[in-house]
Formats: structure tokens, sequence, C-alpha cells
């Protein structure tokens, strides 16, 4: 009996998910083309152009999408069962509500999984295409070279500073390298004119030495020398233009530790980094607040379910939004921030699924 029951909603809920899912990403489709459009126009962009960029952009979109079209499906699927006293029927056959939605609450969990591994094998390199075509198609340039650039190094025992950066060549002028030994004490100072990269050490040219001793101060001036220990990459020095949702989990990391150890601020990108897990799980909250509050609509269906998708999506994101911001300015930890939204709404979904008619 219990089978025939699931099937029976699955059946009733996949068509509703497939075409609210079209709706959702038709509609990010057209916010994000009409956001450009005048500027495809005036640039004569070709059609086939556009449609390629905004075919890049379908993932995202289906990824943004998702939460949204589970949260009215499922709200839909039990309305319409509710206002048919079906779901009446269920409940009189012995059936609990929590019993009865199982499947969904489970189908939760896989789309909230799936929707990880669809993110990171396809969404981000989807997306990081689209930009770059995108700012092609718009002329749209970006340089990484940056001016008077101070960054510090690993274990803060080492100091860069450069009046500045020159990407293109990956050298930096007007150098200051600063070294400490472990105890803190100040160990080397080295003016240059310029360094460069050597595979992975800088080296700099036309340079006075400042060696610290016991003994006092010794200086001496060196044509070119190899920098042993100073090996923070060429890419702490540039400009940040590159958005960490551009990139996987691996490199997330590796980019906020970077900018933790070149001493720039990095609360916000490792509130995002830490936010990238806790979205995956929006599939399964929605689904979880969307099965309590279903079956509480009797008329108007399709417009309550709409109606409440969308309110329960804004007041998800806002809170979301809220608590990340207060995460960016320090008031509240980065993980704290990330998983705010997410536990939150957990728990007044449980709470309603609990307290629900069955």
């Amino acid at each position: 009996m219990t089978t025939r029951l699931h099937a029976m909603l699955i059946r009733g809920f996949f068509p509703v998910f497939v075409i609210a899912t079209v709706f959702f990403v038709t509609i990010l489709q057209l916010v994000d083309l009409f956001e450009n459009i005048t500027r495809y126009i005036d640039l004569e962009v070709s059609f086939a152009q556009i449609a390629v960029v905004q075919l890049l952009y379908l993932p995202r979109s289906v990824h943004f999408a998702l939460p949204m079209s589970l949260l009215f499906a499922v709200s839909f699927t039990l309305g319409t069962l509710y206002s048919n006293n079906e779901l009446i029927a269920v409940f009189g056959s012995g059936v609990s509500l929590r019993a009865f939605v199982a499947p969904l609450v489970a189908g939760g969990l896989l789309f909230s999984a799936g929707s990880f591994v669809f993110h990171e094998r396809v969404v981000i390199d989807t997306f990081v295409e689209k930009t770059r075509l995108e700012r092609e198609l718009l002329n749209i340039t970006t340089s990484a070279s940056n001016t008077d650039v101070t960054r510090l190094g690993s274990a803060a025992r080492r100091l860069y500073h450069a009046g500045y950066y020159n990407d293109a060549t990956t050298t930096l002028s007007s150098v200051i390298l600063i070294e400490r030994d472990p105890d803190g004490a100040l160990r080397r100072i080295v003016h240059a004119r310029s360094a460069r990269w050597d595979a992975d050490v800088w080296t700099v040219q036309n340079a006075r030495f400042f060696d610290v001793s016991d003994d006092g101060i010794v200086e001496r001036s060196v044509g070119s020398q190899r920098m042993e220990g100073f090996d923070l990459p060429p890419s702490a020095f540039g400009r940040t233009s590159q958005s960490i949702d551009e990139l996987r989990i691996a490199d997330a990391r590796a980019f906020v530790e970077t900018q933790r150890m070149s001493g720039l601020p990095f609360r916000q990108d490792l509130t995002k980094l830490y936010s990238r897990y806790s979205f995956a799980l929006t599939p399964f909250v929605v689904i979880l607040i969307a099965t309590a509050i279903g079956g509480r609509f009797k008329k108007n269906i399709l417009l309550m379910s709409l109606l409440v998708s969308l309110c329960v999506s804004v007041v998800y994101y806002v809170a979301q939004m809220v608590s990340e911001l207060l995460a960016y300015s320090g008031l509240i930890s980065p993980l704290f921030g990330a998983w705010f939204g997410v536990g939150a709404f957990i728990v007044i979904g449980a709470s309603l699924l609990q307290a629900s008619r069955t």
C-alpha cells in the first residue's frame, strides 16, 4: 500500500518539477540576457554568438533554479492532493504525512548531492567560459597589473613591497624585501630595482643587501641573486579579478590560503567557500519546508504554491545573505555565517513537519 502511495506521489511530482524548472530557468536566462542586450545591439553581436553565451549560462541557471523548482513542485503536488481529498484518504489509510513524503525528503538529499557534483563538474567550467566569451564580445578587458603592493610571506617572516607589479612579464619594480629570523628579529633588508619570477623563487636585480648580525649591519651590492625562501607566487601580487565562485573546491581552498598568507582580506572568500557546501543542501531544505506547508492549500493551489515558493525563497536567501554579510565584516565567524541560514531553516522545516496535519 505504502509503495503504491509513494509511486502516486512521485508520478504527480515529476511533471510539475520539470515544468517549474523550465519556467524558472527561462526567467533567469531572460534576466541575464536583458542585462547586456543594449550592449549586444550597439556592438552588433550576432544572434549565434548571443545564443552560445546563453547556452553556456544554462547549467548555472539550472543550478540556481533547482531549489525554487523543487519548492514549487512539492507545494503544488501536495496542495493538489489535498484539494482533491486524496491526502485525507492517505491519512485515513493510516499513513502519516511524514511517512507519505519520505521519498521526497530522501530525494532532497539526492538532489543536494547531485547539485554539488553538478556545480563542481559542469557549472564552474561553463560559467568561466561564458564570462570569458561575454567579455570578449563586449570588448571588456582586464589586467592583473598592480601598483604599491605589499604582501606578507610564509610564517609572517618575509615581507614583500613593490612599487609596481607587471602581470604581462611577471616582474616587480622598486622592490623592498624584509626577512626575519624564527624569533622575529630583523635578519635582512633588500632594496632592488626589479625582481623577476624564476620558476619557484624571485630573483632580484641591481640590489643592495643590508644583512643584520650581532656585529652590526653589513651592506653589499649585487647585480643578480636568487632569493631563496621568497617564493610567494606572482598571482599574489596581481589585482584580483577572478572570483572564488569560478574556482573548484581545491583551487578555492588554495586561493583563500594564498590570500591569508599574503596578508590580504580573506574572510569574504572563506565565507563563500563554506557557503559552497551549505548551498548544496538547499534542495533538501526547501523540500523539507514544502512538505510541511504544501498540504495546507485547498484553493488557488497554483497561485498559492507559486507565491509561497517565491516568499520562502526570498526569506531564505535574505537570511543567508545577512548572515554572510555579518561574516564578511567579522561580527561572526565565516563558518557560522555560511551555515546559519541553512541550519535555521532545517530546524524550522523539521518543526513544521513535526507539527503538520497528519
